[in-house]
């Protein structure tokens, strides 16, 4: 079956399958194909270990869904139906800045989100829903509708990778500190001397590292590059990050 019918299901009942009533249903898929993703990521995300998951056959899950991407598709848009939403207020930066909160939250819960790859629009009422309401947030602009579509996929895709860095981060903090990793990889670095010969990446290496506690940030590096973004968006849009009306 198309994957829009199934996206839609619950507004659009699907027609009745032949046999035997299903043991469980889409749904029950879709949840647990969401938990394993949770729980195990994409990399060897397939059909078979959600079959394994639900207690049944990989065959079962054929009777409800065509393959793995179709699946994942279902997953999605189910996670963003599942957001719990805030009225967006302000201006459009303090707009755009929430839209990129929630997002980064979204991401958190289910960090698999950010590796899925595809050019694809899931056209299910979660994504829609979620489309709609943060155009909400660059409409103010005066820009053209595909700007204005183009301002909210470059604040979704900085925040995508925000949040694939992020998740490096915690998951290399889990097997070592940014201090006893730099307690060890400086000291050896520190006994070749060889400050001398790269003098500009020593000294914003020691500024950024005094200020950050680590090499590298990616909270801080997030913040930074939300702020960057706006300020360029404030600029192509002739406008000021206060007020939508040309500054």
């Amino acid at each position: 079956m198309g994957t829009v019918a199934l996206l839609w299901r619950h507004e659009h009942p699907l027609p009745p399958r032949p046999g035997r009533r299903p043991t469980i249903t889409l749904d029950a898929v879709v949840a647990a194909g969401i938990h394993e993703a949770d729980e195990q990521g994409l990399h060897d995300f397939s059909l078979r270990r959600v079959a394994q998951r639900l207690g049944v056959g990989v065959m079962t899950l054929y009777g409800h869904v065509e393959n793995r991407s179709q699946l994942v598709e279902l997953m999605v848009d189910q996670c963003r139906l599942d957001m719990e939403w805030a009225p967006l207020t302000g201006p459009w930066a303090a707009r755009l800045e929430q839209v990129a909160d929630e997002n980064l939250a979204l991401l958190a819960r289910h960090p698999w989100l950010a590796h899925v790859e595809t050019e694809r629009a899931v056209l299910g009422p979660g994504t829609l829903t979620k489309y709609e309401r943060e155009l909400g947030a660059v409409d103010p602009l005066p820009l053209d509708d595909v700007g204005k579509d183009q301002a909210l996929a470059l604040v979704l895709d900085f925040v995508r990778s925000s949040a694939r860095a992020l998740e490096a981060a915690r998951a290399e903090r889990t097997e070592e500190t940014p201090e006893q990793w730099w307690a060890r990889e400086g000291a050896e670095l520190a006994a070749l001397q060889v400050e001398e010969r790269f003098p500009l990446a020593a000294r914003v290496g020691q500024a950024t590292g005094e200020a950050t506690n680590a090499a590298a940030d990616a909270a801080a590096a997030h913040v930074f590059g939300l702020a960057v973004l706006l300020d360029g968006l404030a600029a192509r849009a002739g406008v000021s990050r206060e007020r939508s009306a040309p500054a």
